[in-house]
């Protein structure tokens, strides 16, 4: 019997099930790999936003994940929302001795702008995980924040991505959907050299949980020990597919469709 890839998700849940630990789940299974979890955060949210948030005890996140891997073990790991700096090191600490690939998405605030990631959290992400990580996956709000430079364009992106590699990243894959544009542009920056993935822009509003369905496919396409640019590119071609199919649920920004590859 052959065994799926085993993926460890380590993020905060959202109640609306659109992101967070429960949107990976939905794409690491849809995608064919085993999902197991690390909570971080219980959020109160839905699509009109966040309007709580309650951390998980550091000492409990990182006891998750050294049990998980302790018993299961993992081929590819994806952090998400991690709330805070003694989260951000207890996970660093749980991870230090663990080879497998692991995707950090720097989750730094929601898409309603609730702030999920404090200032010293920042900090001991840049610090701490940073190191650990197979690709980072900031969007250029969070490339800013990260970098201090201002992005308003494919160029800067670039610049932005060299700069995090120098600041300890291996591999930077700059989100581009910020950006005004027809089409939209993602940029990944490795020691090797820099890949361009673009598309045409979709015209759909139910964009919720589209940073972590991407980290979380990179990281089953790590676990299926594609090469990274091979990883990158299957998870943009399916979070668009996700997107196009996005759900209108809700009052608010509804939630991708993680579930438009299954069958009926």
């Amino acid at each position: 019997m052959n065994l799926p890839p085993r993926v460890l998700i380590i993020a905060g849940s959202d109640s609306g099930g659109g992101a967070g630990i429960q949107g990976d789940v939905k794409t690491a299974t849809v995608l064919g790999a085993y999902a197991m979890t690390a909570v971080t955060a219980v959020t109160v949210q839905n699509t009109t936003g966040v309007a709580r948030t309650f951390p998980v005890p550091p000492d409990v996140v990182s006891d998750q994940i050294r049990t998980v891997l302790g018993d299961i073990g993992a081929d590819g790991i994806k952090t998400g929302m991690l709330v805070s700096a003694d989260i951000v090191k207890a996970v660093a600490d749980a991870l230090r001795t663990y080879r497998a690939p692991l995707v950090v998405d720097t989750v730094i605030t929601a898409k309603g702008g609730a702030a999920l990631l404090d200032d010293s959290g920042i900090d001991a992400l840049r610090t701490y995980l940073f190191p650990l990580a197979a690709l980072i996956t900031p969007n250029i709000p969070e490339a800013e924040k990260l970098t201090g430079m201002s992005i308003a364009s494919a160029d800067a992106m670039v610049a932005a991505g060299e700069q995090l590699c120098k600041r300890g990243a291996r591999a930077v894959l700059v989100k581009g959907g910020h950006l005004s544009a027809e089409s939209v542009t993602d940029i990944l920056v490795m020691e090797s050299g820099v890949h361009r993935f673009s598309g045409v822009r979709l015209d759909n509003p139910a964009t919720h949980g589209t940073g972590c369905a991407l980290a979380t496919a990179i990281a089953v396409g790590l676990a299926k020990q594609y090469p990274l640019p091979r990883a990158v590119e299957s998870a943009r071609d399916f979070v668009r597919g996700a997107i196009g199919a996005g759900l209108a649920f809700g009052r608010g920004t509804g939630p991708i469709n993680h579930l438009h590859t299954a069958k009926e």
